[in-house]
């Protein structure tokens, strides 16, 4: 069966995982992404632990359904193979330092005189303007200073990093969006352009509901813990066993949730009638209900609550995450061969298409494993041409 960008070749010439995520995305729609390394290996994320038989698990978790061709941008050589390589790709993705391009003799400019229709998406911490551009983006520095870890943790407690990249996993999905636009725009007869997308850029534009409670009523939100800003009761409660999520969203799903814990005074009381009142007084009601949650387990309350349609889930370990039973009904883990591991389990694309089913095609590639097929296949060299080039460390 066709896959919907079968026909999108990708030059991908990002690192870590902002830019790798999102050349993963568009490689399981079915595009041919390339992965551009330097023969001594450039992503760091490569380098980070942990390790199964070498392979590092990082690494694994963001490079499937990709190749891996290795070439020296730094050489003349190697630009000028680049370039060659540019003449037949669609997309460009990279998410070297602002400027980088264009140090290296392959900026925006110099890829248009190749190919004008080809689209460039470059992925920074701070985006191409502006008087923070060159200033290197990690993924918690920009949670840092978006003021997402002042709104994360608890009230007592330090501003908290979220537990995963999310300014990296947002801007990998945003880096898709915008290279699925663009190829829509090129098809409709427009040229090829330059995406900027920008790590704080992208957190900013994710504090959601925090962002306009700000700009519309300055109100500057607290950090609450599992606690929520605007909505009571939602939080985590401790059960007999562990804690649980409840997450009570309006006023008609508070009153079954009284009704289920067998408090309907709760409804009668004009400090906890309606949600507005709930936020002024949270610190009473919750006292009031922390006691009830630990006469039963997380699963009874689960059972009881759920029935009731009351949104509620147990804090899973990640074991017990990947052990749920419609995270296996939804067989969101693949086993997919690898030529140095034998398999390799891999977390599936949460897309599901009627009919163009996705799958994962190809492992995560080892550093340089294509580089002398697609050079052969792609710019017909010879053996003694790549032999060369590989004495010569251009690939």
């Amino acid at each position: 069966m066709n896959l919907p960008l079968e026909d999108i070749k990708i030059l991908d010439l990002s690192r870590i995982y902002a830019g790798p995520a999102g050349s993963m995305i568009l490689g399981d729609l079915g595009a041919n992404v390339i992965r551009i390394e330097s023969p001594k290996g450039t992503d760091s994320m490569r380098d980070w632990s942990p390790f199964v038989e070498g392979e590092s698990t990082y690494y694994l978790s963001a490079n499937r359904n990709k190749s891996s061709v290795t070439i020296n941008l730094k050489s003349e050589t190697g630009r000028l193979l680049f370039l060659d390589l540019v003449k037949s790709a669609d997309v460009v993705l990279e998410n070297y330092k602002t400027g980088t391009l264009d140090r290296l003799g392959i900026g925006y400019e110099t890829l248009t005189q190749q190919n004008p229709k080809i689209i460039l998406c470059s992925v920074t911490g701070y985006g191409q303007t502006g008087p923070f551009s060159n200033e290197p983006g990690f993924d918690p520095v920009i949670q840092a200073i978006s003021g997402l870890m002042d709104v994360t943790g608890s009230a007592e407690g330090d501003p908290t990093r979220v537990g995963v990249p999310v300014v990296d996993i947002y801007s990998s999905l945003y880096a898709a969006i915008s290279i699925l636009t663009a190829l829509r725009v090129r098809d409709k007869g427009g040229e090829g352009q330059h995406i900027d997308i920008s790590l704080l850029d992208v957190q900013i534009s994710s504090l959601a509901n925090i962002a306009s409670s700000y700009l519309m009523s300055g109100y500057i939100s607290k950090r609450l813990g599992n606690q929520h800003n605007n909505v009571v009761p939602y939080q985590v409660f401790q059960c007999s066993d562990r804690p649980m999520m409840i997450a009570v969203g309006n006023d008609k799903q508070f009153n079954k949730f009284c009704e289920v814990l067998n408090r309907p005074e709760w409804l009668s009381d004009d400090k906890f009638r309606f949600n507005s009142s709930r936020v002024e007084n949270r610190d009473e009601l919750t006292e009031q209900i922390q006691p009830i949650f630990l006469t039963k387990s997380a699963d009874e309350w689960f059972q009881i609550l759920s029935t009731n349609g009351i949104p509620s889930g147990p804090v899973n370990n990640i074991e017990q995450a990947f052990k749920h039973p419609q995270v296996k009904a939804r067989k969101m883990v693949e086993e997919v061969p690898h030529p140095t591991l034998g398999k390799v389990k891999l977390v599936r694309n949460p897309i599901r298409f009627s009919n163009t089913p996705m799958t994962i095609r190809k492992h995560p590639p080892l550093l340089g494993e294509h580089t002398v097929s697609f050079l052969q296949e792609e710019l017909k060299l010879d053996m003694n041409e790549i032999e060369r080039l590989q004495s010569e460390g251009v690939i």
